[in-house]
């Protein structure tokens, strides 16, 4: 740790006219700086770490702080975007939800474009996009959970499961579950547990699904071994 730059005076020099997250985090969602480590500097550790998939000390070597102080400032950021701080709902659930609540708009995307228009508009049918098709993140997992999380490809991973918009806006994303875990079932808990928060369709409306989901009422899966990929 001989770098004259401290990871302070780099996050002073990247934020510089942009400290617009740092500001709405500590003012809104309960992210606090303390004698030792300012929020910005907090924000610069998680992003950093995030974008890079860096480990711990790599991480600390950089920011010229201990290991331990980089992961306390990790794990704080991360709890005011998840909602866990007390008192506050959480960045994460703040942006990441449907533009329209009551998915009453059709999206320009559709309204647009003669491939989809007058048909869905009759229907009012696909408002958002759910797709899984693999997308499974790696993971390092202790090893008495290893088994629960190798995938198919023979791999420890995390099965991830996200809502997009026409406008490629994440709107609901549900993480964490063993990349064993089936795709129904994925789906099965995030529309069925209330505290996930899902943005279920209403009456006459439909998502439309990975062939990996069932079809059901709300959810438009495709017919088996049919391509349905626009191109």
């Amino acid at each position: 740790m001989t770098s004259k730059q401290t990871g302070e005076a780099w996050m002073n020099e990247i934020l510089d006219g942009h400290p617009i997250l740092c500001e709405d985090l500590e003012k809104n969602y309960g992210l606090k700086s303390n004698d030792r480590i300012s929020v910005k500097e907090k924000v610069g550790i998680f992003l950093y770490t995030l974008a890079l998939g860096l480990s711990n000390g790599d991480v600390a070597e950089w920011f010229q702080r201990s290991g331990e102080t980089i992961s306390r400032a990790f794990h704080d950021v991360l709890e005011s975007i998840c909602g866990r701080s007390k008192g506050f709902m959480g960045i994460a659930r703040e942006y990441i939800r449907p533009k329209d609540a009551t998915f009453h708009c059709i999206s320009s995307h559709i309204e647009n474009d003669s491939r989809y228009m007058p048909y869905f508009n009759v229907i009012d049918c696909v408002l958002h996009w759910m797709r899984d098709d693999g997308t499974h993140i790696d993971a390092c997992i202790p090893m008495v959970d290893q088994m629960r999380y190798r995938g198919r490809k023979g791999v420890h991973m995390f099965n991830v499961m996200v809502i997009c918009d026409f406008d490629m806006c994440f709107t609901f994303i549900s993480v964490g579950w063993e990349g064993s875990a089936h795709d129904t079932r994925v789906f099965l808990h995030a529309i069925e547990t209330p505290s996930m928060n899902f943005p279920k369709p209403p009456e006459g409306k439909y998502y439309v699904v990975d062939k990996g989901y069932p079809d059901r009422k709300g959810y438009l899966a495709p017919y088996p071994r049919l391509i349905y990929h626009q191109s």
